[in-house]
């Protein structure tokens, strides 16, 4: 498995080691970066710093659809939550964008797929972001804990960090990984908020939220 210098250094970052900008740009702060994380991961290589799924971030999104998953959704995420706090399972599993391609894989977010998993909210039909309206399918309560809760999950399996580089909003690619996204403003609302947030500071808000489901499982166990 090969990894890009971006993903190197969000990867760095998500385990507590500033490399600097995400820029894709090889440099001494990277470098010193990489170094410190392999001395404690116990690692020799940069691939020894992920897992071995090649899996190492998770995007947050919704659907802008109407209540109601359909077939197009389940190509384009690896797993949906519904109103009712359902989770359905995309066409492709989470392990497909390792090494991904083009209709074998989840394409949910513009050239970052690679290592990627996508989860989303089938939500936000019709919703506009300015003047602020949340559309005929806002995100539920129910909606959103269980979306955390699937976060949770896949970040245990695939020892992923909470972090901002590595659970992170579509909202937040483009600010936090420096690649350039179409406008999206998915997710800079939740319920209860009266107008969409700054994205990072929703984005922390959702990390929290999932930070929790993992704490109370290392208490459950």
């Amino acid at each position: 498995m090969t990894y890009s210098i971006r993903d190197q250094q969000a990867r760095v970052a998500a385990l507590g080691f500033s490399p600097g900008a995400i820029d894709g740009m090889i440099g001494p702060l990277t470098r010193k970066a990489t170094r410190l994380a392999l001395r404690v991961r116990g690692g020799r290589s940069v691939a020894d710093l992920f897992h071995p799924s090649g899996l190492h971030r998770i995007h947050l999104h919704w659907t802008a659809g109407a209540y109601g998953v359909i077939d197009l959704e389940r190509r384009a995420y690896n797993e949906l939550v519904d109103q009712e706090a359902n989770v359905h399972s995309g066409i492709f599993r989470p392990e497909a964008q390792a090494n991904y391609r083009v209709g074998h894989a989840a394409s949910h977010t513009l050239n970052a797929n690679t290592g990627a998993i996508g989860l989303a909210l089938d939500a936000m039909a019709y919703a506009k972001e300015r003047p602020f309206d949340a559309g005929s399918a806002p995100i539920t309560p129910a909606q959103l804990d269980a979306l955390c809760e699937r976060a949770a999950h896949h970040a245990m399996l695939y020892d992923i960090p909470v972090s901002r580089w590595s659970i992170l909003t579509h909202a937040e690619v483009q600010q936090t990984l420096g690649i350039r996204q179409r406008n999206k403003w998915d997710i800079t609302w939740l319920p209860g908020m009266a107008a969409p947030g700054d994205p990072i500071e929703v984005g922390d808000r959702l990390r929290a939220m999932v930070r929790e489901r993992l704490q109370d499982w290392q208490v459950a166990a």
